[in-house]
């Protein structure tokens, strides 16, 4: 890609989302949104294959879609309230409408469908954005609305979302398909709080971001993307695989790693608001997810595929670790010790 090109889709970004976070307009919001739109194209399509380019019409479909549910939904409630302000959402089919949007721009269950495939068609850097930075917006538009949502509706497709992601994350051996799938059942653990807790949710996410940069950027430096190549790329780079099973585990939400903490306190604050079933429903399908987990972590580190031929192994890698890479496994991994003070910032 041309960098003149780069530059002006990468500040398109940065200005999109940060046009959509810091509005209190339904316009400004939508606004932002649409510009987050035009600019990932380009970078999703840039192979010019022919997968890149369906991931890149099935994405501008669905999020234009979207953007239109939002824009309607503010419609209607200025229509009822006679105003614009996000933070007034009160007509309540405004509220289910703008629900939809935003569960569409996610890739929340129902309407999940097209998040595996449009990752799966992309480089695995813009796999990363699309993972991350393209869910701040909308979970920022969820953040100021939360106390007008519908529990009930959100607790339902959360549930779902985590339940969906688990399941389909099972039999999968792409690894982009596969992180797609964890990304829609950690978005069920953010959505189930949000009406509870949104702060709460904004750390899920936060974390959620630095575990997900870290195994992006570290299946991206061994050039990995299938399960059939992960299982070789310990010999490219041990120390990173080693890392990058713990970043895994962590990713899962196994104890004493930092993504232990926000399902920890999820199911403390589902439990504080007698939600103690959708607590334990929610709890028992992280299970499908960890194995999906294990099975990568054990793919990393552990196993060698069935090969006849002679060059089994590939050498080390010449270039060395980033040093970004190394402090984001190291956060994804211990955080959890700093736990109070996280705690007491929120």
């Amino acid at each position: 890609m041309n960098p003149h090109t780069k530059l002006i889709t990468l500040t398109s970004l940065v200005l999109g989302t940060t046009i959509t976070i810091s509005s209190n307009h339904w316009m400004m919001a939508w606004t932002g949104l649409e510009i987050n739109t035009l600019a990932i194209i380009p970078l999703i399509s840039k192979s010019h294959h022919p997968r890149a380019i369906e991931a890149a019409i099935k994405y501008f479909l669905v999020q234009a879609a979207a953007s239109a549910l939002l824009l309607f939904s503010g419609m209607i409630n200025a229509w009822s309230t006679g105003q614009w302000d996000i933070t007034q959402l009160t007509h309540p089919t405004s509220s289910i409408l703008l629900t939809a949007a935003i569960a569409m721009k996610l890739g929340l269950v129902p309407f999940h469908f097209w998040f595996p495939e449009v990752l799966q068609g992309t480089p695995m850097t813009t796999a990363l954005m699309l993972s991350t930075i393209m869910k701040l917006p909308p979970i920022t538009i969820l953040f100021l609305t939360a106390h007008s949502l519908n529990p009930t509706l959100l607790t339902a497709m959360a549930i779902a979302s985590a339940a969906l992601g688990g399941w389909m994350g099972l039999n999968q051996t792409q690894i982009r398909k596969i992180l797609a799938f964890s990304s829609i059942a950690h978005l069920g653990w953010m959505s189930i709080i949000i009406t509870f807790n949104p702060k709460l949710t904004m750390l899920t996410f936060y974390l959620y971001s630095l575990m997900t940069t870290a195994v992006f950027l570290s299946l991206n430096t061994t050039k990995t993307t299938k399960l059939s190549t992960m299982m070789i790329s310990w010999t490219k780079t041990p120390t990173l695989n080693a890392t990058l099973m713990l970043t895994l585990l962590s990713l899962a939400g196994l104890p004493p790693l930092t993504g232990f903490l926000p399902k920890w306190l999820t199911l403390q604050e589902l439990t504080k608001q007698d939600m103690t079933p959708a607590a334990t429903t929610i709890a028992v399908l992280s299970l499908l997810g960890l194995f999906f987990y294990l099975r990568l972590a054990y793919h990393s580190t552990i196993t060698l595929p069935p090969n006849s031929t002679n060059h089994m192994k590939q050498w080390h890698i010449s270039n060395p670790t980033n040093t970004s890479i190394a402090i984001l496994t190291s956060l994804s991994i211990l955080l959890l010790p700093i736990s109070p003070m996280i705690l007491s910032a929120i």
